[in-house]
């Protein structure tokens, strides 16, 4: 069956599609033209707007300085944390662990929490608690910060120019631990290796084999240091690990498998190599630092009683020896005076 149009129908559907060709002739004459002439007129103007806005061939960004390693990789930012966190640490303490399972992480790290919320705070002294940290680091890294920190000063690195987005020059100093400065420093330090066995890098980094752990203090606390090292290395009589009784989530499979894997290394402590034994030391200091002070007080007092008592020994032993001898002379120049006195008597 094939559909028909009548001759009405086809003249009404030719009128419409006219009218719809005059309506759109009519839109475009009522939108204004735009001639080749103009866009002559304009490219010139805009390359000479983007000309004048490009930046300088030796333009650096402030929040990005120029560095020797890629900075938006993650071993750059690691190195970045590590070398800020050797620097704002005073006391840190080095283990080496035989791959510890999450749930032996967070075992341990529970108890230790647990025991150094037991540490009493003396009054005005800060709570320095939920700044201890026991973390894995990456030991590669963690050793290239350590030589940085040990062998590159900041301080000596001396200021340059910088271009800015409008071209001026203006002072610059790039001495941040990514920077040029920073890896001729630590390559340069590292040639001798007789002089690099005596500073504190030299010693810490035969302990930095393998994977390692670091527990940071932000302060010297032997309190706080004492509870760490009965969890994670006790040590009768000294720091002996809680009982049973007291603690019994310490004695579960879980922590007990995680602490036999943790291996107490070494430590740094106010930019000082410290042993096991050197760390135990410090951790055994009674009263913390109140102690330490109360000690070094009394040996200043006895070392300076003690050079009182010297000095005035000395002076009275000399003293009784010149009177003994001016007795001596007067008796040798004035015997007949005597002799005679004693004949009056008779």
């Amino acid at each position: 069956m094939s559909l028909r149009l009548s001759r009405p129908a086809v003249r009404g559907l030719g009128s419409a599609i006219q009218s719809s060709r005059i309506s759109s002739r009519s839109a475009a004459l009522l939108v204004p033209s735009t001639s080749t002439s103009a866009f002559s007129t304009a490219s010139p103007q805009r390359a000479a707007a983007a000309g004048h806005l490009r930046l300088p061939d030796d333009y650096v960004p402030p929040t990005q300085p120029p560095s020797a390693r890629p900075v938006d990789t993650r071993k750059s930012q690691l190195l970045r944390t590590y070398t800020s966190m050797l620097r704002s640490t005073p006391l840190m303490l080095i283990f080496q662990h035989n791959n510890l399972t999450a749930v032996e992480w967070a075992a341990i790290r529970r108890e230790l929490s647990l025991a150094l919320s037991n540490v009493p705070v003396s009054e005005g002294a800060p709570d320095i608690t939920s700044k201890i940290h026991l973390q894995v680091v990456r030991t590669r890294i963690f050793d290239v910060a350590l030589k940085t920190v040990e062998f590159f000063d900041p301080s000596t690195v001396e200021p340059t120019t910088a271009t800015t987005a409008t071209g001026t020059k203006v002072p610059a100093t790039y001495n941040h631990d990514l920077s040029k400065h920073a890896w001729k420093a630590v390559k340069e330090a590292t040639k001798n290796e007789e002089a690099v066995e005596k500073t504190v890098y030299g010693q810490l980094a035969p302990l930095l084999v393998g994977p390692v752990a670091t527990l940071t203090l932000p302060s010297v606390s032997p309190a706080h240091l004492g509870a760490a090292l009965s969890v994670l290395a006790p040590s009768a009589p000294a720091f002996p690990a809680p009982s049973r009784k007291k603690n019994p989530g310490y004695y579960d499979l879980t922590c007990q498998s995680g602490l036999q894997k943790l291996m107490l290394v070494g430590g740094r402590i106010e930019g000082k190599a410290f042993d096991y034994d050197g760390i135990k030391w410090v951790g055994g200091i009674e009263n913390g630092i109140e102690g330490l002070r109360a000690q070094l007080v009394h040996m200043l007092q006895s070392a300076g009683m003690g050079l009182t008592s010297a000095l005035e020994g000395a002076g009275k032993s000399l003293w009784l020896t010149m009177e003994s001898r001016r007795s001596v002379l007067e008796e040798e120049q004035n015997p007949k005076k005597e002799g005679e006195g004693e004949e009056k008597k008779e």
